[in-house]
């Protein structure tokens, strides 16, 4: 989404914008009314000619929507998946989830993932490509337009689509800067969570940075054999590194941390497994979210059965964690937890190795 010279605008936080703009001849005084063009849909025709210039040079995508390669809707209206074309012909999927009250976007960090967990689609097509901080944020404008020509608002972000979000630090943060900026979409830090499988450098440099916003950790196993079994990159960073860094990050920020754990019949979803979590989030200020294992076609589990998670759910509470069965959504569309994967994806390109 950014322009090959290095002339876009989208994506860059507002400061960086007013010294883009400045390094072209244009007073930064015209910065607030460049971003009400770029994130507000406010007319061109409004800036200065010489920005009207700068955004020429920077091509179409600056202010178009990424193509839409398919759309699909659940039956039940609440959630619809697009799948997004990039100008390098790589595609991704977004997700719009709308709850009672609110909208909530399910956003892509990568085309891809290299983490590699076994019973999530997007692990099991491997990694092609970082996405750039224009097109993460083109992602979060492209659903708050969907929504405007509803009459409806965008409130929340949730950084949980194709990718790992802290395998690609730098631009997600750089993006989150604009999609919590006043100035830009104006979404509150606290309504925009970063979700990570346990990448503790990740971790503990968004504890160091304070950034504001909401950390979900994906945890999966209670112990070191198990987890690495479902979430490869546990090999890398063990579950008690990663336990260690998220009690560093609680007591650097103050801030609640919310894990996931996916429920998958017989492997773990007894009551030893709530009972061992339970034990291993002590001195964490911790939620847990509770989510029913979703068909992906590379891994033949199966979901928990619900009195099964409704056991490991009071196991959890009765610890005096909090604890949500989380609500499924566009699961007959693919487009739940762990089934994003763009089907009509090009060839991938040798993956990039982990940093």
């Amino acid at each position: 989404m950014v322009a090959a010279d290095g002339a876009g605008l989208l994506g860059l936080p507002f400061d960086e914008t007013a010294a883009r703009l400045a390094a072209a001849g244009i007073r930064p005084v015209h910065t607030a009314a460049c971003w009400r063009v770029l994130y507000r849909d406010a007319p061109v025709a409004e800036l200065p000619a010489r920005l009207r210039t700068l955004f020429e040079a920077a091509g179409p995508s600056q202010l178009a929507d990424p193509p839409i390669a398919a759309r699909t809707d659940s039956r039940d209206g609440a959630t619809t998946k697009y799948l997004l074309r990039l100008d390098d012909g790589q595609q991704i999927e977004t997700v719009i989830m709308g709850y009672p009250g609110r909208f909530t976007a399910c956003v892509s960090t990568q085309v891809g993932c290299a983490m590699g967990c076994v019973f999530c689609a997007t692990g099991q097509m491997g990694f092609v490509r970082n996405l750039s901080a224009a097109d993460i944020v083109a992602q979060v404008r492209f659903v708050a337009r969907q929504l405007a020509a509803r009459g409806e608002r965008l409130r929340n972000v949730v950084l949980m689509g194709m990718g790992e979000p802290l395998h690609n630090y730098d631009a997600v943060m750089q993006a989150l800067a604009v999609v919590s900026d006043p100035h830009g979409f104006g979404i509150s830090p606290t309504r925009i969570t970063v979700n990570t499988v346990g990448l503790v450098p990740g971790i503990l440099r968004m504890a160091a940075e304070r950034r504001p916003y909401s950390l979900g950790v994906s945890l999966h196993g209670s112990t070191e054999a198990e987890r690495a079994a479902l979430v490869p990159v546990s090999r890398r960073w063990p579950l008690a590194d990663v336990l260690d860094a998220c009690r560093a990050y609680c007591a650097e920020t103050g801030r609640r941390i919310f894990f996931a754990w996916t429920l998958i019949d017989g492997v773990n979803d007894s009551p030893a497994h709530a009972s061992r979590l339970a034990a291993q989030l002590v001195g964490i200020d911790a939620h847990v979210n509770l989510i029913e294992l979703n068909p992906t076609p590379g891994y033949a589990g199966r979901g928990a059965s619900r009195p099964a998670a409704e056991t490991f759910r009071r196991v959890i509470q009765d610890a005096g964690i909090p604890c949500t069965i989380r609500q499924r959504r566009g699961v007959d569309v693919a487009a739940g937890c762990g089934q994003l994967r763009a089907e009509r994806q090009p060839p991938a390109r040798t993956a990039q190795a982990m940093r």
